[in-house]
């Protein structure tokens, strides 16, 4: 039986915890209540993190003490957290991939009949918890043939097979297309209901705001303030965080096009199509300017940034690239990424994990990687440390020392290194797929300081991004697609987000769409 919405769940008094010398939490005292959505917010590094792992079992507390429905408990391990009704949805997904769907939500629970597994009842309650959630997936197939965001959905589900009174969701939407967000508001909403509590870690406002009625923010392992969201703008939200003002997140484009080459074409898209049967994109990219493209899911933003990195070989490609010496020379993407980069022209992929970082390996040799373009493997082989050491500090990369796992990073901090790969190879111009996606706000505000300076130095910046706002605040013009085409080149210092979101959806607005 669930308490009524309003009542003490979860009671955190005065906890600090330790690693070494380092003190991640320090006095933090909060209530959660039962039938909220409590958000836990701050920079990389706030503290927010050890507080929910302290929550769910991982770490226990140096000092101080946790209470769910008035109990003191002492949450030794993860199965003690999940035996008090504590389920957690960490960011890193971990379904097992040669298990099924059912066999996943099961897992540890399994239903048996005469002693043994009965494979039907564990079918069936898995199929109710998807029915649930508004998952429309076949509880016997593979989880290793399910998409990043089915994962994650599947990884909501467990929790909810548990039947938990606290739930955590660690940046649950960073893997999930727009339709899979929605199926989870509507779950958070059911929870709420319930009378379940739900902490809900993310850096996005929008979804803080959107789907959470209680704010918690962290700050260097304190607590700086817990409010209801209605006492809240995000203005005042990210001053709290990071200690400035929304606005300062972006640099000023003033200054945007005093580049040694800037006003000049980077690249000049005369015509580009992914796809045999596909339509055909044009744009143009000018050196000393930071351009975005938006548009609602799959409408193609990302096959043309991949097309144009090499990465996806396009069927056909009219494209010119300007020399150092600002002569034009054709450029064929269907050439490969090797040929992309010899151009000078280097991708920030979405998933860097996946695709970007060797997450085994040292900062400084994923860094110099891109010291290695153009350059023979005997000639390279020996790392620049110096120059590494410069990019690093230029980029206020934090980290122990240029010798950590990158894997070990922060997800500012990785997509630092991803950028100061491409600082280290001498490129001009950067193809970026969502250039804040899983960072917290300070590394926000630093990325785009450092986007901004490059074009600044006559770069050229291409980025893909789902947030509206941050197009607005970041480029200096913004081109829209729908099906593949763009249909409009916006100045975005004028820009709005209702006169974008026309433009993706009828592909008319104020603004004459580009030919």
């Amino acid at each position: 039986m669930n308490p009524a919405p309003g009542r003490e769940r979860v009671a955190v008094r005065g906890i600090s915890k330790s690693f070494g010398s380092t003190a991640a939490l320090r006095n933090v005292s909060l209530v959660g209540q039962a039938g909220s959505i409590h958000a836990i917010t701050g920079e990389n590094g706030a503290g927010k993190s050890t507080l929910m792992k302290l929550l769910a079992g991982v770490h226990q507390p140096d000092a101080g003490e946790l209470a769910i429905d008035g109990e003191v408990l002492r949450l030794s391990s993860p199965a003690a957290a999940r035996a008090a009704g504590i389920s957690t949805v960490f960011q890193e997904l971990t379904v097992l991939p040669n298990l099924g769907i059912g066999e996943n939500l099961m897992l540890g629970r399994e239903p048996t009949r005469f002693g043994f597994l009965s494979r039907t009842r564990m079918l069936g309650e898995a199929r109710k918890v998807l029915a649930t959630l508004g998952i429309d997936l076949d509880p016997a197939r593979l989880c290793g043939s399910l998409t990043v965001g089915e994962q994650q959905l599947v990884e909501i589900a467990k929790g909810l097979a548990t039947d938990a009174r606290v739930f955590i969701f660690d940046e649950p939407t960073a893997a999930l297309n727009r339709a899979e967000v929605v199926k989870l508001q509507g779950l958070l909403e059911r929870l709420r209901e319930q009378g379940k509590l739900v902490f809900y870690i993310s850096h996005r406002l929008d979804e803080i705001f959107r789907l959470c009625d209680t704010v918690s923010v962290l700050k260097d392992g304190q607590l700086v303030t817990t409010e209801p969201i209605e006492a809240l703008t995000p203005e005042r939200l990210v001053t709290l965080m990071v200690g400035r003002p929304l606005q300062a997140l972006f640099p000023a484009r003033d200054a945007a096009r005093d580049g040694v080459r800037s006003g000049g074409f980077a690249l000049d898209v005369r015509s580009l199509q992914p796809h045999a049967d596909g339509p055909v994109a044009r744009l143009q990219l000018r050196h000393g300017e930071i351009v975005g493209l938006g548009g609602l899911e799959g409408q193609g933003q990302h096959e043309i940034v991949r097309s144009l990195a090499g990465v996806h070989r396009p069927f056909g490609s009219d494209v010119m690239r300007a020399t150092a010496d600002g002569a034009a020379e054709r450029f064929d993407p269907r050439e490969g990424v090797v040929r992309a980069v010899e151009h000078g022209i280097g991708l920030v992929p979405e998933d860097r994990k996946l695709e970007g970082l060797y997450l085994e390996l040292p900062i400084v040799d994923n860094m110099w990687l891109g010291g290695l373009r153009g350059k023979g493997l005997m000639r390279s082989a020996r790392r620049d440390m110096a120059t590494v050491g410069r990019i690093a500090e230029r980029m206020q990369l934090r980290a122990r020392d240029l010798d950590q796992e990158a894997g070990a990073l922060s997800g500012g901090n990785q997509q630092k290194v991803m950028l100061g790969r491409w600082l280290a190879s001498g490129v001009d111009t950067l193809l970026v797929e969502q250039p804040t996606r899983g960072v917290d706000v300070g590394a926000k505000a630093e990325i785009y300081g450092l986007l901004r300076e490059f074009t600044r130095e006559g770069g050229a910046v291409l980025a893909v991004s789902s947030d509206l706002l941050e197009l607005i605040g970041l480029c200096d013009r913004i081109l829209m697609v729908r099906g593949g085409e763009i249909v409009g080149d916006v100045p975005a210092a004028g820009a709005t987000e209702e006169g974008l979101l026309a433009l993706a959806l009828s592909g008319s607005a104020e603004t004459e769409a580009i030919a």
